[in-house]
């Protein structure tokens, strides 16, 4: 329950060795005249939301300046016994110091009931925080429900025996592939056709999203995880007829995945789940020893235990015999282009090119020699082609499925009042496999650094507003996500409260802290930071008489991004912030956010995975999509802190139950300091022909593309 407290505090010695959340009592004399400490302090703090931490409660007061004129960040926590801690440390351009024992000034509160100190305190005021009133309890979540359902799906599937023959056709928007070379391939056009040709040691289930049996049919690892020795199939052979050996994963993962001469874009999909936390910087992969036993055994040494190893383990294997001496000669990069011979590209899936005819089609015919069978011991897969059309627009690709030209389509929010009452009479279900794992969101540039002119990436007034987390806060009360959903995704989709998708199951928590659409909790906290319209002009000034303005910039290709933009700018609007809402190039947006850094707030989104270790690279501080400040040396602040000790110990973290209870908490800790504020989730929504065997919806996907067969031959 939220109290008034007015608290007499007399000024203590610094603790030697003193750290950030630590809630010992100092000890001591008064200190007074100790130059670490303010020459005043502020006749009234913000007393913020309390925050739960494994060591007590945490509520912060943003920045002060002192008689002085210096600058001071105060922190209020307290204990499990009682005792209330008030520590002030000096700010920094980014956040606050707290290095060195001389850079703390400790006041202390007594347990209640205790008597004060004789020394003559220094007041300081929280003001009377207003008791909220108890929030209704919140509505079922319907997309929880189907989560739910999704995973009773899952439990409930088994495969039956499927027929041989027929095809599988859909249509591909803007689907040509740009090479035919997984290694090098960075579109999803090229990556969801090669997905078809090349294999892993393991495979992600479908049904539960575990790691499975792939070319290696089982493994084991030493008890400390260091060491992990996979048993390859026998009956595995190379689209040529070639046999799979141990020396082919020796080769991938020796020769190419870790040649740092190679530009392989599978090395950052393997590298960013392997992270050194004793130097706080990306491993080298080569650091990883592969060593092929024998010719169906292989071993992987790690440095640091992986929790997420068998995942990674899905990085597609290359053939040796076929590309080997195309990286002796520095030919790599320019094997397999589109125009290729389709035959000349070799892997061990189930299916192989067999025709590709730029802007019209491409075709993928059965690999007869597959190594898989089922439990009847046919050779699968079933089907002998999955055809692709490639069409111009999505108009085009709902005009084929709706002339029956396609079997699968795909469904944007706006085409599911279309299609849905066409079901019985075109022979087709909508499957609807809950909400997506891709994430979008409002960021604010959080960077102090400066160019190489030696100018400012954020104006130091506006990095000061956006640093502020509960200015960070107010934004996120004017955010309307209802009107999103309403009129930008046709009623088809969800909040997303979490950094985590509900699509991900046990890693998702579903009780962080939310921040419901509330122009007027938004307003009363930009009151409480003092910035108001003091000029009455309709925008509010920060206390040293800046109008809060800034920039907004949205993709200038999507339709979507700049509606999206249109109604957060609204609400941000609504609470008296100037926002000017600017359309820019993808390309051009993209080098702001990753290279140039010059801009100031953004909407965007990142594509998610089922495993969180694949947020690495976004969450950690020193990752290069950190967006708001990213490659930072060492955490900016205490929070950004604590977030990298979450993720990289569940990076490391062996036992399921202790890893989801890490990432939990990230979540957490991630919520109550928002630094990206995500706006909604769309559903995914497939719509697919009654005439195919082997199939459910479930969370990761409505088949197995070797086990689909037809029911209509």
């Amino acid at each position: 329950m939220a109290k008034s407290i007015r608290i007499g505090m007399v000024i203590i010695a610094c603790l030697v060795g003193a750290a950030v959340g630590a809630l010992s009592l100092p000890v001591g004399d008064a200190a007074a005249a100790d130059p670490a400490c303010p020459g005043s302090w502020p006749g009234q703090a913000y007393d913020g939301p309390l925050q739960q931490a494994d060591h007590g409660r945490i509520a912060y007061q943003d920045f002060f300046t002192d008689s002085d004129g210096d600058r001071w960040f105060i922190i209020r926590s307290s204990d499990s016994n009682g005792y209330t801690s008030i520590r002030a440390y000096p700010a920094t351009g980014d956040g606050y110091a707290a290095n060195s024992p001389d850079e703390v000034c400790y006041l202390v509160v007594r347990k209640p009931g205790a008597a004060e100190d004789a020394a003559n305190p220094t007041q300081i005021v929280f003001p009377t925080e207003q008791e909220e009133p108890k929030p209704a309890a919140r509505p079922i979540d319907p997309q929880a429900a189907v989560v739910e359902q999704l995973q009773r799906n899952a439990a409930a599937f088994r495969y039956t025996t499927g027929k041989r023959g027929g095809n599988l056709t859909q249509a591909v928007v803007a689907g040509d592939p740009l090479t035919f070379n997984l290694a090098i391939a960075n579109d999803a056009t090229s990556v969801g056709y090669l997905s078809h040709l090349f294999e892993g040691l393991t495979e992600t289930s479908w049904l539960t999203s575990e790691a499975e049996p792939g070319l290696a049919e089982r493994w084991e690892r030493s008890p400390d995880g260091l060491t992990w020795t996979f048993h390859l199939r026998r009956d595995v052979r190379w689209h040529d007829g070639t046999p799979f050996t141990a020396h082919d994963v020796e080769f991938t993962f020796e020769r190419i995945i870790m040649n740092r001469d190679l530009p392989v874009v599978a090395r950052s999909t393997f590298e960013q789940r392997i992270f050194d936390a004793d130097t706080g910087a990306w491993r080298n992969a080569a650091a990883i020893q592969v060593t092929a036993l024998d010719d169906h055994t292989v071993q992987f040494v790690l440095s640091l235990p992986f929790a997420a190893f068998l995942r990674a383990m899905e990085t597609s294997i290359f053939p040796k015999h076929i590309l080997e001496p195309h990286v002796d000669s520095g030919t790599f990069v320019s094997v397999w282009g589109v125009d290729t011979d389709p035959a000349q590209v070799i892997g061990t899936g189930p299916f192989v090119i067999q025709s590709y005819v730029p802007g019209e089609s491409l075709t993928l015919e059965r690999n007869p020699d597959y190594w898989l069978h089922d439990t009847q011991d046919n050779r699968l897969p079933y089907l002998d082609e999955i055809r692709y059309l490639i069409v111009p627009d999505r108009t085009a690709a709902l005009s084929r499925f709706q002339a029956g030209e396609t079997d699968i389509h795909g469904l944007p929010s706006e085409e599911y009042t279309t299609l849905k009452p066409l079901e019985n009479a075109g022979n087709f279900t909508i499957h609807e496999r809950g909400p997506g794992f891709g994430t979008s969101f409002l960021a604010f540039n959080m960077n102090p650094g400066q160019n190489a002119a030696g100018e400012h990436y954020v104006a130091p007034e506006r990095l000061r507003w956006f640093t502020a987390r509960q200015f960070r806060q107010a934004v996120a009360h004017a955010v309307d996500k209802d009107r999103i959903i309403g009129e930008i995704q046709h009623g088809r989709g969800t909040p997303q409260w979490s950094s985590i998708s509900p699509a991900a199951g046990v890693f998702h928590n579903p009780n962080v802290r939310r921040y419901e659409y509330d122009i007027a909790r938004a307003n009363s906290i930009l009151d409480s930071l003092g910035w108001t319209d003091t000029d009455n002009n309709g925008t509010r000034e920060d206390d040293s008489g800046n109008d809060i303005e800034f920039s907004l910039a949205t993709v200038k290709s999507s339709d979507t991004s700049y509606r999206m933009g249109s109604i957060i700018r609204d609400g941000i609007q609504a609470i008296g912030l100037k926002v000017n809402h600017q359309q820019v190039d993808f390309g051009h947006l993209v080098g702001q956010l990753t290279a140039t850094y010059d801009w100031e707030a953004v909407i965007i989104g990142l594509t998610g995975e089922p495993d969180p270790g694949d947020g690495l690279g976004v969450w950690l501080s020193s990752g290069s999509l950190h967006l708001w400040h990213p490659n930072q040396p060492q955490p900016a602040t205490a929070w950004e802190a604590e977030i990298d000790d979450l993720y990289i110990r569940a990076s490391q973290e062996l036992d399921p139950a202790r890893r989801i209870a890490l990432y939990h908490r990230a979540q957490e800790v991630i919520a109550e300091n928002i630094p990206l504020i995500y706006t909604t989730l769309g559903i995914r929504t497939t719509a697919a022909r009654n005439v195919f065997g082997n199939t459910t919806a479930t969370l990761f996907g409505l088949w197995d593309i070797r086990y689909l067969y037809r029911t209509d031959r």
